[in-house]
């Protein structure tokens, strides 16, 4: 044969400048998480600093290391089956709802519960890591498995069950929480969330086609420097010290001592692993229709393998492949910005760089990227399902806000606890509010997700399927699945709880039987058949 006759090797294109971007936005995402995990866990919850950069960090950014340098991998070998030299690599970072929601209705409530036990505080914060490896493990384990089915999960479970769960999480705990913070340093914040809007939401481009994430962290961070120390940016000015947090991701058995604590957060762990395994299935898909097609088992046991790791070394929040693969794509990323992030963000957890980042950014100024986040999860929720099922997933959305009036009502910071066990005390044999209100947001993802699909199944006029997930209610709550009527969630069984506490799951309980029976007779009806054929015509 020729030599000019012969095939030239395949080369593939797997860092361009489409790659620096790609960098910038997924490396920012995953120090936005970080810098709230700390920020949340040290100034609202009191926890010490040390353990969350040199303990908690280094395992959470390893997690992320691995996961990305595997779908780096996977990229290159997509490139080289199918011979395509503009293959894009999935992102992978932090979960944002679950690393949020996990710090605001784990971690935190836990190290409190700690202390009020009596444990000295480094003792309170270091069980609580603890629990927090064992809740990523079993997170793994649980995302292990459902990789799996992650499929068939996506068929059974309503979508405005499972993105209206997710929109609840964006309004009240990614978005509301940020938005305080954003206010509490007005000046400051709201210049860099009038540059993400612009940016990100309106879609406008900076001058000279700067980068609008760091434009917003930079203009926002340097105003803070000038005018903080003169009491004009509003808000408590905190000079900042140079300091690196070293710590190595070494892994470790610990995971065990906080395991029986962590099995009484199942109602809230596994919610959070089914939630990205679906993610991971959307997110394939999306891949493929732009044209890469990942195997998605593949893309679910990377995710899972990464959780698990990252629980074992110490870490407490899990990875998951982001949104957004077409767009990184289009901005002509490859293989090179996944690399970079990986290497960046996990060496920034051994080394402690991550740690410096974070507290050099005000949480004012990096703030705005969580409102962003929660907007477009809520954005999300309303489009991706039918229109008809709207009122589900604005349904799916009240018990995270009950989660978040129980976070802040349960901080001794702004309740002092024996207030709280007072207004949990029944007045004339009724149920106290404060009492409902916790038992609505303990198991709050779940319930959403319960909520949302019980009522698009009604929309759908699906009636005896309605009231299948209103039976499914009914079980989990008389044992304290959801609805748990203890203020840290715990399940139980029933009768082993102390008056008033143990009206919430005889009555609740009895009025989703009562719900499910009135569905399940009304479905015999006429008007319910003619409903049920007629829908949607």
């Amino acid at each position: 044969m020729a030599e000019h006759d012969r095939q030239a090797p395949f080369k593939y294109e797997w860092f361009t400048l489409g790659d620096i971007n790609g960098f910038f936005g997924l490396m920012f995402d995953n120090v936005t998480v970080l810098s709230f995990m700390a920020g949340i866990l040290i100034f609202a919850f009191g926890f010490p600093s040390e353990i969350v950069f040199r303990k908690m960090f280094p395992g959470t950014a390893f997690g992320v290391l691995f996961g990305d340098l595997i779908y780096t991998w996977m990229a290159f070998r997509l490139a080289r089956r199918t011979n395509n030299p503009r293959v894009t690599a999935m992102p992978l970072g932090l979960d944002t709802p679950s690393s949020i929601g996990i710090v605001l209705a784990v971690l935190g409530p836990a190290f409190l519960g700690f202390k009020a036990r009596g444990m000295a505080e480094y003792d309170a914060a270091m069980m609580t890591w603890y629990l927090g490896m064992a809740t990523m493990v079993l997170i793994g384990l649980v995302k292990f498995v459902l990789s799996f089915v992650g499929s068939w999960l996506q068929k059974v479970i309503p979508q405005a069950g499972l993105l209206g769960s997710l929109a609840g999480i964006g309004l009240a705990l990614i978005g509301f929480i940020p938005l305080v913070e954003i206010f509490g340093m007005p000046l400051v914040g709201m210049i860099a969330l009038g540059l993400i809007l612009y940016t990100l939401v309106a879609k406008i481009k900076l001058p000279k086609n700067f980068p609008g994430v760091f434009g917003a962290v930079a203009v926002g961070t340097v105003l803070y420097y000038v005018l903080a120390p003169f009491g004009l940016a509003g808000g408590h000015y905190q000079p900042f010290s140079a300091q690196l947090h070293f710590g190595l991701p070494v892994p470790s058995l610990d995971f065990i001592k906080g395991m029986g604590e962590a099995v009484k957060y199942l109602p809230i762990a596994v919610p959070f692993a089914i939630l990205t395994v679906i993610g991971g299935v959307n997110v394939t898909e999306s891949a493929r229709v732009a044209g890469d097609d990942f195997n998605t088992r593949d893309i679910l046991l990377t995710e899972a393998v990464a959780t698990l790791i990252a629980g074992i070394c110490g870490g407490v929040a899990q990875s998951t492949p982001y949104i957004g693969q077409p767009a990184y794509k289009q901005m002509g990323s490859r293989a090179g910005y996944t690399l970079l992030t990986g290497i960046f963000i996990g060496l920034g957890g051994f080394l402690g760089y991550i740690g410096f980042i974070v507290e050099l950014i005000p949480r004012a100024v990096i703030a705005p990227i969580l409102v962003f986040v929660a907007l477009d999860i809520m954005c999300q929720a309303f489009h991706a399902c039918p229109v008809r099922h709207a009122p589900a997933v604005a349904f799916a959305f009240f018990p995270t806000v009950a989660r978040l009036l129980q976070i802040k009502l349960s901080n001794p910071s702004f309740v002092p606890p024996e207030l709280f066990a007072k207004q949990l005390v029944a007045v004339e044999k009724s149920l106290p509010e404060l009492l409902v209100t916790v038992a609505l947001g303990n198991g709050f993802i779940l319930t959403a997700m319960l909520w949302g699909a019980f009522t698009a199944k009604l929309i759908d006029r699906e009636v005896r399927a309605a009231a299948f997930y209103v039976l499914v209610c009914a079980a989990l709550t008389f044992f304290g699945i959801i609805h748990s009527a203890i203020p840290d969630g715990n399940m139980y069984l029933p009768w082993s709880l102390a008056y008033p506490a143990n009206q919430v799951p005889y009555q609740f309980t009895a009025g989703y039987l009562a719900l499910a029976a009135l569905l399940l007779a009304l479905s015999f009806s006429k008007e319910a058949k003619e409903a049920r054929s007629t829908a949607h015509n």
